[in-house]
This record gives structure tokens, sequence and C-alpha cells, in this order.
């Protein structure tokens, strides 16, 4: 199944959600005025909007995610490679690199990535 899309002030609203759930939809319209300045309406509309993309549940004022940060967040950098680069990992990476210096702790851990995923992926 195909991750919903998620557009960007619906995302900040899906990181309250993630680090709430389950949570009532009035706890949400609380901290969605608080957090991103909305008005009820908005938070409403949102919920609503959400609901029916298949993102969310709202399930008698109780509202919980249908889909994982992670998968968003994989969904958005795959548009993000494929619409920017072409589709080409090293292509984003080597632009990211560019203008965003590295670490060798975060150097360390791209490389340990890279070993441990052509280790698991040794035989195919």
């Amino acid at each position: 199944m195909e991750t919903p899309k998620v557009f960007e002030s619906e995302y900040r609203f899906c990181l309250i959600l993630w680090e709430q759930e389950p949570v009532s939809s009035g706890k949400l319209v609380e901290l969605c005025r608080t957090r991103l300045g909305w008005k009820p309406t908005t938070t409403y509309t949102v919920i609503k909007r959400l609901s029916e993309r298949g993102v969310l549940q709202n399930d008698h004022s109780v509202v919980t995610s249908l889909v994982s940060k992670e998968a968003v967040q994989a969904a958005q950098l795959d548009e993000l490679v494929e619409k920017t680069f072409e589709g080409s990992l090293p292509s984003f990476f080597a632009a990211f690199t560019r203008h965003h210096g590295l670490s060798q702790a975060e150097i360390d851990q791209v490389q340990a990535m890279i070993d441990r995923y052509r280790e698991e992926h040794a035989h195919e």
C-alpha cells in the first residue's frame, strides 16, 4: 500500500499526533492552538482531511495514526529524491554533503549503514 501524501502543515500536526496518541480531538485542538497557532476549525479540518486520506483514524473523538512517522518520512524522501535528483541517491547525498558538513561521527554512522546494507544484501 502506498503511503498517503502528507503536506507540510499536516506533517507538523502529525508530529503532535505521533507524540500524543491516542489523543482526544479536543486535546489536539488545544495542542495545535498552543504549538501551531491554529484555530479549532483548522485542526478539525486537518483531522477530517487526514482521516479521508487514510493517515489517521478519528473514532468517537479519539484520534490515532494509521501511518507511522517513518513511513511518511520515507515517502517524502522518496518523492524529493525522485523529483529533484532523478531518483539518484548518490546525487542527493553529494548535494547534501556539499552544503552540510558531516562530522566524523556522522561519517562513521553512514559508513556503518552502508556496511550493514552490503552484508544484508551480499547474496542478492
